[in-house]
């Protein structure tokens, strides 16, 4: 027997109508949409240029070659779009957010855990690393007329009073967004390999496996943000939809966006014709070097689109996965609240975040990676238990399930006191806090950063020995 909250209020297709609720389950009658759209849902956020200076940190920080960093970004980027393609299928089968669908391993109240983390790193880090990128790109195209940090405030209005609208803004936005992006992108990425002079052996001749491994970690980190999302986006579709065509889209949108762009970016690294990626100067500038002035203007432009773009999803679906920790609010204008809420948060950490954006981003990729590796292993092994039984039964009742939130956070104290490796500029090259590396690290050090890997793994086997029987007894 169902037990699904249905979510109040008329809203259909309307673009610029409010959208009422919160997490609660869309009803048939208010489903819409093909799962071909979700195609440019997933591209648009990733054509900006936080996705592309993931391939410059594959080389300027990490001193991979060319031929390693592309090796490392398609395995990176396989393993998060495949994740997206899993996860996506749920969106028109139950209707209701990917956070919700988490409470099925989880339980309610152990839910409670992955909800706050995505919460925090999609509604304020996320949220951050993209508005720090659109500022410093808003304020070049002015050529620096407009200080940053006013250009800041103007990208983070835009980006809250979309998500705050809703879902059909929100999917306007990356749809119509998405030719110009795809163009000036495309055209950009072109004019880049053509011009830089690319040398496949270049940077530090390859270091390895520690430098093609947090690679991994970081390509990984960035795809796999977007999974706790997955379902979000494509449970307005009807139930007509076939599950597969919406994670096909959704998952391949991903992986050829987040591929290219990366690819590209490692080879601007790679050039080495003076063009620099300094951690004190304007991050954008290494790459609108390459361009001539026409060019870099439409570039920057893109940069500013791409970045709110990527930033409605972010602070729409944390504030959805903030609702899913249990508030209950009278108002039917819940999850628009709290989106303002995460958007004022992120405000001020992008703002305190603008003095090293290399360091700051690379930890913060790593760090997404910790959480969301020992998320996806509870994930996919309840996934793995149930053989596609449905779930609709569990996703709001009192039930809980503590094999869940127990392998989660098993795996990833595991995970991070083993294989930990990051490093914090503190400005001290003698602190021993600058460098922050698990156990197994310091004994080998050249093996990088396995910290999600691990954190998969540990919680994929823990959860399959603990829930078993109980995952049994609930088919």
């Amino acid at each position: 027997m169902s037990n699904l909250e249905i979510r109040e209020g008329e809203y259909g297709a309307k673009v610029l109508a409010l959208e009422p609720g919160g997490i609660e389950a869309i009803p048939e009658k208010e489903r819409h949409g093909k799962a071909r759209n979700l195609f440019a849902t997933w591209m648009s956020p990733n054509l900006e240029f936080a996705t592309m200076f993931v391939g410059v940190l594959a080389v300027a920080v990490f001193g991979l070659s060319f031929a390693q960093a592309v090796l490392a970004i398609v395995i990176g980027n396989a393993l998060g779009a495949s994740a997206q393609f899993i996860l996506t299928q749920d969106g028109p089968r139950y209707g209701v957010p990917q956070m919700v669908l988490s409470r099925s391993a989880f339980g309610k109240l152990g839910n409670i855990l992955p909800s706050v983390a995505n919460a925090g790193a999609a509604g304020i880090g996320w949220f951050a690393v993209n508005s720090v990128s659109g500022a410093w790109a808003l304020s070049s195209l002015t050529k620096n007329h407009l200080h940053v940090i006013p250009s800041l405030v103007i990208v983070v209005l835009i980006q809250v009073t979309v998500a705050f609208i809703g879902h059909n803004l929100v999917l306007v936005v990356e749809r119509y967004l998405f030719p110009y992006l795809i163009v000036i992108f495309g055209v950009a990425c072109v004019y880049v390999l053509t011009s830089s002079h690319l040398h496949l052996g270049a940077a530090g001749a390859g270091k390895t496996p520690g430098g093609f491994l947090i690679t991994v970690a970081s390509v990984f980190g960035y795809a796999a943000g977007w999974n706790p999302f997955a379902a979000d986006y494509a449970r307005y579709l009807p139930k007509s939809e076939k599950p597969k065509s919406a994670g096909f889209f959704a998952g391949f949108g991903l992986f050829f966006s987040a591929a290219v762009l990366e690819i590209v970016g490692a080879a601007a690294a790679t050039a080495g014709n003076g063009t620099g990626f300094d951690s004190s100067s304007n991050p954008t500038g290494g790459i609108v070097g390459f361009m001539p002035g026409w060019l870099g203007k439409l570039f920057l432009l893109g940069v500013v689109g791409g970045s709110i773009c990527a930033n409605v999803l972010n602070i729409y679906s944390g504030s959805m996965s903030f609702l899913t920790i249990g508030i209950k609010l009278g108002s039917n204008i819940r999850r628009g609240l709290f989106a303002t809420i995460f958007g004022v948060a992120g405000f001020f950490l992008a703002k305190s975040a603008m003095g090293n954006p290399n360091n700051n981003y690379t930890n913060f990729l790593l760090t997404m990676s910790y959480w969301i590796g020992p998320w996806l292993g509870v994930i996919m092994a309840d996934k793995f238990l149930r053989k596609g039984a449905s779930v609709e039964k569990l996703l709001y009742s009192k039930r809980e399930n503590w094999a869940g939130p127990v392998s989660f956070v098993i795996a990833i104290g595991f995970a991070i006191w083993g294989f930990v490796n990051q490093t914090w500029n503190t400005g001290n090259p003698k602190n021993p806090t600058d460098y922050i590396n698990g156990y197994f690290v310091q004994h080998h050090p050249k093996i990088g950063d396995l910290t999600f890997w691990v954190g998969f793994i540990v919680a994929f086997v823990l959860y399959v020995i603990l829930a078993g029987k109980k995952v049994k007894a609930e088919k």
